[in-house]
């Protein structure tokens, strides 16, 4: 393809009449477009001034000479079969399930969402022991990134802290592997520079004790002879002792939009990610130590979706007939979509992720 620009005298130059040519050879066709006699034309503003349109719209009437341009061939700009096409997000995913023997999880995308941001882990034989286990609820914003990593990562971090340590393992060495496990998967997922953020809460089951950690606002709920238990404490910048952590570190807590946030903008004082915040955003978890006997029933991990239109009594007053009635169709999976159903009807626009686990299932 050849193409030339010639300019004689031009206006910007000169007032002096121009003659302006150009030329593009592509193939055997030559689009030209010429500027002949034309005169310096009065601005817009000016009485005299009348622009006139060709009948084919791609020409203005000045002086007598007319400009034309050939209408170029249509080009076929070929598109992917809407087969394909994902109209539901990134990933497709409207809701995510499973139910295995002990636990069930689901996940609803919120109907304002374009894509599914949370995610769940589920490994019933952790460090190749059936009785032990690690399960996960992670909450996604700004994207499913985040959520995704932890859910993929943090199971195989706090399994390689644990397989370092004795069988006589105490509680403190057991809360440390999962902290380390923790900062270890907020470390490796900024490495990988992506934005970003994640909360989480998780239950790792081991030799009869159930270690409960969270760090933002999913929550842990337990079911004690159907007295409901909250186990965690939502990271939030509402509660006072992480107000006075972050403003110990040099940054602010703003009400914005209906909640408190840290420098104005984030909901979440904790979790894995948001490394725009992460001189206060941490991702150290608290941990709280359960004996699984025999008046303890289940436990509910769960996403901000469902704790803020459903209260944790609530919850378990609707899960226990699940497990206290004979009836097949009844099932742990139809108890977690029984509690999504009723925070969207409460109102809930967000992604909504409940898992229950079966603690008997688990005791040694």
């Amino acid at each position: 393809m050849s193409c030339s620009v010639a300019i004689a005298n031009s206006p910007v130059f000169s007032p002096s009449t121009s003659r302006v040519s150009l030329s593009c050879k592509a193939s055997s066709e030559t689009l030209t477009l010429a500027l002949a006699e034309v005169s310096p034309s009065p601005a817009p503003s000016s009485p005299s001034y009348r622009p006139v349109l060709s009948s084919s719209g791609f020409g203005s009437k000045r002086g007598g000479s007319l400009l034309k341009r050939k209408r170029p061939d249509r080009i076929d700009i070929p598109l992917p079969d809407m087969a394909f096409v994902d109209l539901l997000g990134s990933d497709g995913s409207k809701e995510l399930e499973e139910e295995r023997e002990g636990f069930a999880v689901y996940c609803k995308r919120g109907k304002k969402r374009s894509e599914m941001e949370d995610r769940y882990v589920a490994k019933s034989d952790l460090c190749g022991d059936s009785k032990t286990a690690f399960f996960g609820v992670f909450d996604g914003h700004s994207g499913k990134q985040a959520a995704e990593f932890a859910s993929e990562k943090m199971g195989e971090l706090i399994s390689e802290q644990i397989r370092k340590q004795d069988e006589e393992t105490s509680t403190a060495e057991i809360e440390e592997a999962i902290k380390i496990g923790y900062m270890r998967t907020d470390e490796q997922f900024l490495s990988d520079n992506i934005g970003g953020g994640a909360c989480c809460v998780t239950a790792l089951i081991r030799n009869g004790e159930l270690f409960i950690s969270n760090a933002g606002d999913c929550r842990a709920v337990l079911s004690r002879e159907g007295n409901a238990e909250a186990v965690t404490s939502d990271h939030r910048p509402s509660r006072e002792d992480e107000r006075d952590r972050i403003e110990n570190l040099g940054g602010f807590v703003h009400y914005c939009h209906g909640t408190w946030r840290v420098q104005g903008s984030l909901a979440v004082s904790r979790g894995i990610g948001d490394s725009h915040f992460k001189q206060w955003v941490i991702p150290e978890p608290e941990t709280q130590k359960l004996e699984i006997g025999s008046k303890s029933e289940f436990v509910i991990l769960a996403s901000d979706g469902l704790w803020d239109k459903v209260t944790n009594q609530e919850a378990v007053d609707i899960v226990r007939p699940f497990f206290t009635d004979n009836s097949k169709a009844r099932t742990a999976l139809s108890a977690c979509k029984k509690l999504v159903e009723l925070s969207i009807s409460r109102g809930s626009a967000d992604d909504i992720s409940v898992m229950i686990i079966q603690l008997q299932h688990f005791i040694v």
